[in-house]
């Protein structure tokens, strides 16, 4: 799903690493703020607004959760900026404030065991399977009632999505375990040509081609103890394709891949079972207080260090980067594992922000199927009954959601209306207004995507006190909650509803025609791949946020 929360290598940020898009570290580290206007780069114009406007907001800090993996704590650019529970004493295993949370100092952990360690996790499409199986498995359509015809139909769609994902990985794993045997066997054997191992791939190609029969009989003689020079020089070609450069890489590889075919996709393995609750029960209290961690030795805390360092790294400390708005609270809040998340954790994360002080909510997480759909609504429901503004990450699988469930979401995909209006859903934009302006890993919808944001190499916070360039819908949410949080520290009298609007309507447009992502060169209007059509402008934003505020004066 995320690296380090280990991504979900077919669907997730780690594709966008293959954007096209390529912005080099050399460049404009932090491109996305810039104007087009006046950079010629497809910036939010957030350096445009500071430039003009030197005084800093006087009101209360506004608090945004962040739903999303563990979080650095320690990091440098992010000190001073995490939200604190007043109400809360730190440690002393007592739930001082009576919210059900013991020790929630800095936010809470919902995947956390009482041991204190944070599981793997199905993909939910699994969960689906697992929880119809016995009721669907050897039914026709025919024969379903209508009362059930809508979980038949998720039913086959995660049955079939999970053999082809079973299939793909085990493969996968099957060829790693291959070269992870000829890996040694193949440096050793080519030192007689490259005694230096300074060989390129274009090498390696060309002496390959010398070995490869052309008949078919080279392919049908290939097994698992091929130890061939043709079969060796290509396991270098297919190793140094994906930058794997040593044995440790492809076992640190395989090893992520063997979690994903025997627990990710594994219907035996159910990690609830780690946890004090019941799965079919809307309870809360389960999980723990550790917000920032590890998980067997991978940091797993990267995703959520990223998108806080976006929206609120400190603007002031000289170091680092520079997030969108500096008078800002984080709220981590963990639920996010190697997998996909349970939507009983969304919504009582959701819950959580709420009650406890919220006025924003960013959620850079997804995934295509939902085994509890309501539970989620209803959480939105009540983040807009009191007034907090919730923010989502479109999604990086290069599809259109209006036709492609993606969740969490506002739509119902039986009745497709918008249920709540407090919710802005994000897709990802590259620095060029050409036709390469859609990042390609993003999702996209006329009806279901309301904006754009940049979201393709984006430089910000890491783990273990670091900077780094990542790529995702995940990284254009948090510009947008960034943006909703300047405007209401200047503005605190709008509404939710309010500050939606106002983002929406202050975009930049671009009226040019682009690549669809997904759509093998097929090019459609920018303006009909989102609601708005339009790219966040943070200057615009704050210009409109004031006439509205003036009107209600």
């Amino acid at each position: 799903m995320t690296n380090c929360k280990v991504k979900h290598l077919n669907n997730r940020e780690y594709k966008a690493d293959l954007e096209v898009n390529k912005i080099q570290q050399s460049s404009v580290k932090l491109w996305h703020q810039k104007d087009v206007q006046q950079d010629t780069i497809v910036g939010i114009s957030l350096d445009k607004w500071y430039d003009q406007n030197k005084k800093v907001a006087k009101s209360k800090a506004i608090v945004v959760a962040v739903i999303d993996t563990q979080i650095d704590l320690k990091h440098e650019d992010l000190q001073g900026q995490i939200w604190v529970n007043k109400k809360e004493v730190a440690n002393n295993g007592i739930d001082d404030d009576n919210n059900g949370y013991i020790d929630d100092s800095n936010g809470w952990n919902f995947i956390g065991t009482k041991r204190g360690s944070t599981v793997w996790s199905n993909f939910e499409y699994v969960r689906i399977v697992r929880e119809y199986e016995k009721q669907f498995k050897e039914i026709k359509e025919s024969d379903v009632l209508n009362r059930d015809f809508n979980n038949y139909k998720e039913f086959i769609r995660a049955f079939n999505l999970q053999n082809k994902q079973k299939k793909f990985y085990g493969n996968w794993l099957k060829s790693l375990k291959y070269k992870t045997v000829k890996f040694p066997i193949a440096k050793d054997s080519l030192k007689k040509y490259f005694p230096k191992e300074n060989y390129t791939y274009q090498q390696l190609d060309s002496m390959y081609k010398k070995y490869k029969i052309n008949d078919k009989s080279y392919i049908q003689r290939r097994d698992d103890n091929d130890s061939d020079l043709g079969a060796l020089i290509e396991v270098l070609m297919s190793a140094l394709e994906v930058n794997q450069n040593s044995l440790s890489d492809i076992n640190k590889l395989k090893e992520e891949i063997d979690s994903i075919v025997n627990r990710n996709l594994n219907m035996s393995y159910n990690e609830r079972r780690f946890f004090d609750l019941n799965e079919y029960l809307f309870e809360k209290g389960y999980g723990n207080n550790n917000v920032s961690s590890n998980l067997s030795g991978i940091t797993i805390n990267n995703h959520s260090t990223r998108v806080s360092g976006i929206l609120a790294a400190n603007r002031f400390n000289g170091i680092g980067v520079k997030g969108i708005a500096s008078n800002v609270k984080i709220m981590p809040l963990s639920i996010s594992p190697s997998g996909d998340e349970h939507d009983k954790d969304i919504a009582l994360a959701i819950r959580y922000a709420v009650d406890n002080g919220a006025k924003i909510i960013n959620m850079s997480f997804g995934k295509e199927f939902s085994l509890h759909k309501k539970w989620v609504i209803d959480a939105y429901k009540y983040a807009e009954m009191h007034d907090v503004l919730l923010v989502h990450g479109s999604g990086n699988n290069s599809f259109n959601v209006d036709e492609n469930p993606y969740y969490p979401n506002d739509v119902d995909y039986e009745n497709p209306n918008e249920v709540v209006a407090n919710f802005i859903n994000v897709g990802a934009t590259t620095s060029k207004a050409d036709s390469t302006l859609v990042a390609s890993f993003s999702n996209y919808g006329k009806k279901n995507v309301d904006l754009f944001a940049p979201g393709a190499k984006i430089y910000t916070t890491a783990s273990n006190n670091t900077y780094g360039f990542e790529s995702g819908t995940s990284f254009s949410a948090p510009m947008v909650s960034g943006t909703a949080a300047l405007i209401w520290s200047y503005y605190p009298k709008l509404s939710a509803k309010e500050v939606k609007e106002i983002i929406l309507e202050s975009g930049t447009a671009y009226d040019i025609e682009v690549l669809i992502p997904g759509g093998e060169g097929k090019k459609a209007k920018f303006s009909e791949l989102s609601k708005s059509g339009k790219v966040l402008n943070v200057y615009n934003a704050m210009q409109l946020a004031e006439k509205v505020s003036k009107k209600k004066r």
